[in-house]
Order: C-alpha cells, then sequence, then structure tokens
C-alpha cells in the first residue's frame, strides 16, 4: 500500500454536533493533536517517499488554530502540500474572515468549507460566504463541501441522484443512529460490497490524535505511535485483513455472514450495516475496530 496524502484529524471536538458526521464530532469529543504529535506524523510521512499532501481536518482544527498553523508550516517547510477543512465558524464578517485566513495565504493549496443544513440554517451560511471572499481575496484556492438532505422534499423520488455539488449522507459514525430511518431499507444480504472507499489501495487515509491510520472511519491499520507507517503500510493485505478482507470478498453482508451476526434484517445502505456489523465485532477486534470516539463512546 503507498499513499500519497494523509487527513489529520487534528481533534474530534466541533462547534457543531451534526446529524451525518463520520466521526461523532462534537463539542463534546476528546481527542487533540499535539505540536509533538504533529512532527512525529510529518517525520514518518516524509519517510514514505510518497506522501505528498497533508490536510488538516477534524472535528473542525480551527478551535486549535496557533497548532494547525504551526503544523502547516511544518507541512510546507518539508514540501508537502497542505489543505484545510473547516466549517468555518469563525467567519463573522469578512473582514474577520481575512485576518483569519491571512497567515495561510500561499501556504495552503485548497480551503474547503462544509456548509449544509447540518451545520446551519441555510445551504450557503454568511460565514462560509464570508470566509470564500476572504479566501479568494488571498488567492488561496476555496471549495465548498455540502452534503445532501435527506429530508428534501424530492430526496425520496431521487433515487440517490442528487444535485451538482452536493454528496449523499453515508449512514455510518452519528448517522447510523440518527437519519437512518429517513432512507428506504433494503435486505441486508443485497449489500455485498463497500461502495465508498478504496479498500486495497486506498491513496489517502485519516490520522487521528492517537496514531491511528483510517482506511476508513474506524478501521484502524494501527497506530503510528506505535509502528512506523512505512512498517504499516508494508504488512497491510487487504485481503486477509480480518475485516477488510471480508468487505473486499462480499462487502458489510459478507461481515455478517462470516461472523455469524445476529442482526437486523434490512439497512438504509451499505454504511448503516458495515457500520453496525462493525460495533458488534469490536470486542472481538478491539485494535482495528477502535477508537471510542469513532463509535461515539465518549471519553470520561
Amino acid at each position: 500500500m503507498k499513499l500519497s496524502g494523509l487527513h489529520l484529524l487534528l481533534t474530534y471536538l466541533c462547534t457543531f454536533e451534526c446529524d451525518h458526521c463520520f466521526v461523532w464530532g462534537s463539542p463534546w469529543q476528546t481527542g487533540t493533536m499535539t505540536l509533538d504529535d504533529i512532527t512525529e506524523i510529518l517525520d514518518q510521512a516524509e519517510e514514505t517517499g510518497t506522501v505528498r499532501s497533508i490536510y488538516f481536518e477534524g472535528g473542525e482544527p480551527f478551535l486549535f488554530y496557533a497548532v494547525m498553523l504551526a503544523g502547516v508550516r511544518m507541512a510546507n517547510e518539508r514540501g508537502f502540500t497542505a489543505g484545510i477543512v473547516t466549517n468555518s465558524y469563525w467567519a463573522n464578517s469578512e473582514r474577520d474572515a481575512l485576518e483569519w485566513l491571512r497567515p495561510f495565504s500561499g501556504m495552503i493549496s485548497d480551503l474547503s468549507i462544509s456548509s449544509d443544513l447540518f451545520h446551519f440554517d441555510e445551504l450557503m451560511s454568511a460565514q462560509a460566504k464570508n470566509a470564500q471572499a476572504a479566501a479568494k481575496s488571498l488567492n488561496i484556492p476555496v471549495g465548498v463541501i455540502s452534503i445532501a438532505n435527506p429530508d428534501a422534499e424530492d430526496a425520496a423520488s431521487a433515487s440517490g441522484q442528487l444535485p451538482t455539488g452536493e454528496s449523499g449522507v453515508m449512514c455510518r459514525g452519528r448517522a447510523s443512529s440518527t437519519l437512518v430511518d429517513k432512507f428506504a431499507y433494503r435486505s441486508w444480504d443485497q449489500f455485498d460490497e463497500c461502495p465508498f472507499e478504496n479498500l486495497r489501495d486506498p491513496g489517502r487515509v485519516h490520522v487521528d490524535p492517537l496514531g491511528h491510520l483510517h482506511i476508513c472511519q474506524g478501521i484502524s491499520l494501527g497506530s503510528l505511535y506505535q509502528q512506523p507507517i512505512n512498517d504499516i503500510c508494508a504488512n497491510y493485505d487487504p485481503d486477509t485483513h480480518a475485516v477488510t478482507g471480508l468487505l473486499l470478498a462480499g462487502g458489510p453482508a459478507e461481515l455478517v455472514r462470516r461472523y455469524d451476526l445476529d442482526l437486523r434484517e434490512s439497512y438504509a445502505d451499505a454504511c448503516h450495516l458495515c457500520y453496525l456489523a462493525r460495533e458488534a465485532l469490536r470486542e472481538r477486534f478491539p485494535d482495528i475496530l477502535t477508537p471510542d470516539q469513532m463509535y461515539g463512546v465518549l471519553q470520561d
């Protein structure tokens, strides 16, 4: 497995608690990277010889502004391209947004702003507009991430076809409990492939504050704080892996068959079945189906 990008979950903490969130981000979450953590991750990213880009995400990375800024600078110094994903809660005016973003001018190749009806009460929030305008003024490449709301009037008849610029909800993470009743259910045995993730050679993975390399949120290939990233990549055999091997062989339905799981008969989508199957298997594979944050278990 050769990686081209690392997406750093700088923190699980967030200003929002969105129903669709893969990582259960919320004001009550725990887990944040330190500068030492980021240094270690960048050291190992350099050692791969293949990683080219570093993204800073969350949770909400702007909650730890100084650490994120220092991390972006370190990434630039090492020759990586850098990007940021944010909900732009901080952009209360265009002038404010200019001050928040000015230090990143010339240092990031992408600013991705999350704005939709899960985050705000309008598709393109005032904050998102301010951040987008400021980024353009500073010549920072900017785009908007928008997740289609399943409550939309035409959602039931759209059959998965969403307006340009929007992505659909995947029922994993918090969505597995908050949004699944908004979809038509299908029999579990129909979900015989993973339609969203490249589990064989992903290219990019997420790294959380505990060092876990997530090939999909909640499926850890190991912690780079315990084993070098080069070793994790070299040792990863997708076809024999206890979880991804079965997903590749027959999707989430194969997890149910192989491990003889006693689950319900129908599900909203493949992610819904996969996520609930993984929850049921966490005690059996605690080093893979981890950490608690990815499964909505708050730390004391």
